[in-house]
């Protein structure tokens, strides 16, 4: 008689949790009754080995002061005439901190089409503070990255 009485248990278990998984909570419906979940976009930072980060023709760009904060790495040789077309995003408004690999060399412009006053940063340079050290509000409108 036990082996019934657990049987007819599990059986009512299974029933009510099926019950339960088949109403969808009001909090999870859209107006128009879609209940398929949201997408979510997770950034995750990773460390990158590629052929072309161990080449040493690179630059780490950092969001806030002394290496921290959102990083963008650009890989060279490149030029970008205007600081808008990296990572799909204003980058020019979002550094103010770099580290350049062991044969780059980084020019960084004050203006688009590299115009003006330009700042150069050669192999191995670890830049904690680019709004001081540019002097134009760590404004960069156009770079060039060269491979030595």
């Amino acid at each position: 008689m036990k082996s019934t009485t657990t049987s007819l248990s599990l059986a009512a278990l299974a029933a009510l949790l099926a019950a339960g998984c088949s109403s969808t909570p009001s909090n999870l419906q859209t107006d128009t009754g879609d209940t398929r979940p949201q997408p979510v976009i997770v950034q995750v930072p990773v460390e990158l080995t590629a052929p072309q980060l161990e080449s040493g023709c690179w630059v780490q760009f950092y969001s806030d002061r002394n290496f921290k904060g959102e990083v963008a790495t650009l890989v060279g040789p490149v030029s970008l005439d205007s600081a808008d077309k990296m990572n799909g995003r204003q980058l020019k408004k979002n550094i103010d901190s770099l580290v350049t690999g062991s044969k780059a060399t980084l020019r960084v412009y004050e203006h688009a089409m590299f115009k003006d006053r330009s700042i150069a940063f050669g192999p191995n340079s670890r830049e904690g503070g680019l709004i001081t050290k540019l002097g134009v509000g760590g404004s960069i409108q156009s770079l060039q990255l060269e491979c030595s």
